[in-house]
């Protein structure tokens, strides 16, 4: 590896997700996220007419997190190869300008230049800076706890969909009819469908706006109908939502993952591992398998989608198979007179490419490390990388 090469790969270490055991790359995550929330209240106090005097200063400090942003962006293409290691380099910057935080990132930075550039006609396009506020999103990317926001909604995604079917349904029904009730009544508030569903907006979110109400018998009663079913059926995604978050963390603090019968292994993630710099989205798993728990250093992660696999990570593997997983990963078992009997780990001669992930020995399971010396009767679990 060249010198660039090097540099680059530290560069990429640095600004990708934070690992606690790096400091180098702790200290820009929370430089980052103090930039952006300093961007965001900028963005906030520009707006008010009375700190006038202040937006010179605050003009000032604005565009000194843009540039640092800009920077960071540039240092994202640059080191793209490495996030997507199994493309070519500018294939990989191009997945990251497409990608979701690298759309966010860019329109971090056009959003600012935009309205400095074209200031004569162009003042709707200022608007674009709220979209800094979509910095926000790289806070997710830079704490894992931010993330259990997101594979709730993956994992409740479909009755969510479902209750917002069910809320438009309602929504469309209830327009129609209070329209048909209340236009002869009042033709003006009541012009066509869309000011019933205006209404019923209104009503159902309890927004309860006011410029149309019903003022007929049939119309009040249906109102009275439909704010009741309006307060259960808009609560029912915030109900699914707050049962996703129960079971989420149910799972996290007691392993539940909803596999039955399920054995683990431990699979540690040394300096060259194929595994490195990929997301647990991207990584290719054995057939039978599924990664339950990231664990970092002290910490224990939860695998979403988006995590980002570093060195020296440990990999906690569950099977629901109780022998043989794949034919790359396998069990031995060291029976009476077997030769590796007495021997430590780093004493075995096998194959750079085969892998010893567990150890089972009688009821518990062994880490295997170099000085771990090997017992009669251990069970051997290998994963074979050729």
């Amino acid at each position: 590896m060249t010198g660039i090469e090097k540099v680059k790969r530290r560069t990429f270490d640095i600004i990708q997700i934070g690992n606690k055991t790096d400091f180098a790359s702790t200290l820009f995550d929370y430089v980052i996220s103090f930039l952006i929330v300093t961007s965001i209240v900028v963005t906030f106090l520009q707006t008010f007419e009375e700190l006038e005097f202040l937006h010179p200063s605050l003009f000032t400090i604005e565009l000194i997190t843009i540039i640092v942003f800009l920077f960071e962006y540039i240092l994202r293409l640059w080191t793209a190869g490495y996030l997507y290691e199994d493309l070519k380099p500018a294939k990989a910057v191009c997945k990251y300008i497409v990608s979701f935080y690298g759309i966010v990132d860019l329109l971090t930075i056009v959003s600012f230049f935009i309205p400095v550039i074209f200031t004569n006609g162009f003042v709707a396009l200022r608007m674009l800076r709220v979209v800094r506020i979509m910095r926000l999103f790289k806070l997710n990317a830079t704490y894992d706890a931010f993330n259990v926001i997101t594979d709730v909604l993956n994992d409740k995604k479909d009755q969510i969909i479902s209750s917002i079917f069910i809320i438009t349904v309602l929504l469309l029904a209830s327009s129609m009819c209070m329209y048909s009730l209340e236009h002869d009544a009042q033709p003006d508030n009541f012009k066509n469908g869309f000011s019933g569903i205006w209404w019923s907006v209104s009503t159902m979110l309890t927004v309860g706006y006011g410029d149309i109400y019903p003022i007929t018998i049939g119309g009040r009663i249906m109102a009275i109908i439909i704010s009741f079913l309006g307060v259960g059926i808009v609560a029912i995604p915030t109900g699914i939502i707050s049962a996703g978050f129960v079971e989420h963390y149910t799972r996290m603090k007691t392993g539940n993952y909803s596999h039955k019968n399920s054995e683990f292994v431990v699979l540690d993630v040394p300096n060259g591992h194929s595994f490195i710099g990929k997301k647990i989205n991207e990584l290719k798993l054995p057939e039978g398998l599924y990664l339950a728990v990231v664990i970092r250093g002290e910490d224990t992660l939860t695998p979403y989608s988006e995590l980002v696999i570093k060195q020296y990570d440990s990999l906690l593997l569950a099977s629901t198979s109780n022998r043989r997983v794949h034919s790359d990963i396998e069990e031995v078992k060291l029976h009476t007179n077997h030769p590796w009997i007495g021997k430590k780990i780093k004493e075995l001669d096998i194959s750079r490419q085969i892998f010893i992930i567990m150890i089972r020995r009688k009821d518990r399971v062994v880490k295997p490390e170099g000085n771990t010396g090997l017992l009669e009767d251990d069970v051997i679990v290998l994963l074979d990388k050729r």
